[in-house]
């Protein structure tokens, strides 16, 4: 269990599709558990983290308008769970997603995880790697995958 002995469920969301489900899953489980949930985005590195030199200012200001937009909408789904009587917080941080939801997790000795799966496939997975087989294989909690609608 987490700091004082409250219970920390993690949804790790992306925005698509699928991160309504986990939102709701992890209320859902939240609610059950009296925990409370932890928003969690992983947004893009910046260019120049993943060996990109350096581009235009406009690069550069078109990264931070989106990551203005992700943390409004990152905001704006955490007040709607508190609104419905949950105690719940947004973070949102960068760099590489596996790794960073791992390392949250951990800070927050998350009893849960919840993420969703985009069904990419065999084919995705050699090429792409999957972030909630990633997750799901080195986390030290339990994790719950929800199947993407679309897979």
């Amino acid at each position: 269990m987490g700091p004082q002995g409250s219970k920390n469920v993690v949804a790790a969301v992306d925005f698509s599709q699928v991160s309504v489900a986990v939102l709701e899953h992890a209320a859902a489980l939240a609610t059950a558990l009296s925990a409370k949930v932890w928003l969690l985005h992983v947004a893009a590195p910046e260019p120049e983290f993943v060996g990109y030199a350096v581009g235009p200012d406009s690069v550069r200001d078109q990264r931070a308008a989106e990551l203005r937009s992700e943390h409004r909408e990152l905001q704006h789904r955490t007040e709607a769970l508190r609104e419905r009587g949950l105690e719940a917080q947004a973070l949102l941080v960068q760099g590489p997603t596996v790794e960073k939801i791992l390392s949250e997790a951990a800070s927050l000795e998350a009893d849960l995880i919840v993420m969703g799966s985009h069904g990419r496939g065999a084919i995705g997975r050699a090429l792409l790697g999957s972030v909630s087989e990633g997750v799901l294989h080195a986390a030290r909690c339990p994790v719950t995958i929800l199947p993407s609608r679309s897979g």
